[in-house]
């Protein structure tokens, strides 16, 4: 079996390399050929993987995004067409492919969330955007090709808007759903860092305390975190936001405007975050739009009951007062009210083994089986 992956750039927390890595890493062991069509994939593990490396020139100056995504795409087009094989899967809105894994979701939905928060002049200027109008064309394009057979939906949200914004026929759509390391992240994590780390850091071994993780502070929902955790009746609780972002100075700053600077520790990127996890008691990520959050399954995996919003993936795991809140990602009030319901002395602790029980069939291997009878079934 002859398989192409087409992906732009590695991303070392990405769910497609967790896709690559190991699903693949199986088939090649059992003798199947994979090719990696990438402009760039440094920094990933070796794997025995073949690559065809798809990097033209483009003008930064007159194109901007648009003109790098669609360089790599005539590309990848080129070798894909000419690779000779049984399947192609990309990772990219890359019209020709025969298996498309949606791991960003659809992108007509992130606008639509987009505009709804901002306000209808967004919309507007969404409209004249060479970029996002690039993307929509190559989206629909992709998903209304004759070579498309299969859609990788990573939830069921990203499953129900192929359907509603693109009319993609509902046996193409095949829902796998990211995979977690059930190991590495678990709820011993706590024994090993609670104390050590909220002690380093100041917070008291009892307060509650919240964790975010992510960068993408505004659409992951940072600023009204912010806010909704400033208008809690609880004053012992504390917030870690664990992350890169080029706002995060600025958000300090609303964190201090907002009289709550003391309660609130700015980490910036960390390359462990296994630590935080095991200091945190719940998980938040009132987000505006996200597939199926990696770090949120991470959080579940490792007990932390999760808090998050109806436009995300993960949404569809939390069972309201078992194991998490869903809200809506504006609705302030309501995020309050759920984050006062895991302050509340022994909630979130109440909480830890139906968190942990939600995503134990997302294992690693699970995932892989799913991927490999998919293509088995296509081959």
């Amino acid at each position: 079996m002859k398989i192409a992956i087409v992906r732009q750039r590695y991303n070392p927390y990405g769910g497609a390399e967790r896709f690559v890595e190991r699903a693949l890493g199986a088939l090649v062991q059992e003798g199947a050929q994979v090719t990696l069509i990438t402009r760039s994939w440094d920094g990933a593990p070796a794997a025995g993987f073949a690559q065809i490396t798809c990097d033209p020139p483009y003008s930064r100056l007159w194109g901007g995004r648009a003109a790098r995504d669609a360089s790599f795409a005539r590309c990848a087009q080129q070798a894909m067409a000419a690779g000779g094989f049984d399947i192609t899967q990309s990772h990219e809105r890359i019209p020709g492919c025969r298996i498309f894994r949606a791991g960003d979701g659809v992108h007509a939905a992130w606008l639509e969330h987009r505009a709804r928060a901002r306000g209808g002049l967004t919309r507007w200027l969404d409209r004249l955007s060479g970029f996002h109008r690039y993307i929509l064309a190559q989206e629909r394009a992709m998903l209304t090709h004759p070579a498309l057979a299969r859609v990788i939906c990573n939830s069921r949200l990203v499953a129900e808007e192929m359907q509603r914004y693109y009319g993609v026929p509902e046996e193409k759509l095949v829902l796998i759903e990211n995979g977690v390391d059930l190991e590495h992240f678990h709820p011993r994590l706590a024994a090993a860092h609670r104390l050590e780390l909220r002690g380093r850091l100041g917070i008291a071994a009892e307060a509650p305390l919240f964790l975010y993780v992510g960068g993408g502070f505004e659409r992951k929902g940072v600023p009204r975190l912010l806010r909704a955790f400033a208008a809690m009746a609880s004053q012992e609780a504390h917030l870690l936001v664990v992350g890169g972002d080029r706002s995060l100075k600025a958000m300090s700053r609303l964190a201090a405007s907002l009289g709550i600077g003391e309660r609130v520790v700015f980490t910036g990127p960390q390359k462990d975050v296994r630590p935080y996890y095991g200091a945190a008691d719940a998980f938040v990520l009132p987000t505006l739009y996200d597939p199926m959050p990696n770090a949120a399954l991470e959080a579940l995996a490792c007990g932390l009951p999760t808090i998050t919003s109806t436009s995300c993936g993960i949404a569809a795991r939390i069972r309201a007062g078992e194991n998490g809140y869903v809200g809506d990602a504006l609705d302030l009030p309501r995020l309050t009210r759920h984050l006062d319901a895991l302050a509340a002395p022994g909630r979130a602790a109440a909480m830890r083994d139906a968190a942990r029980a939600s995503v134990q069939d997302l294992s690693l291997a699970a995932m892989a089986e799913r991927l490999v009878a998919l293509y088995r079934s296509l081959a």
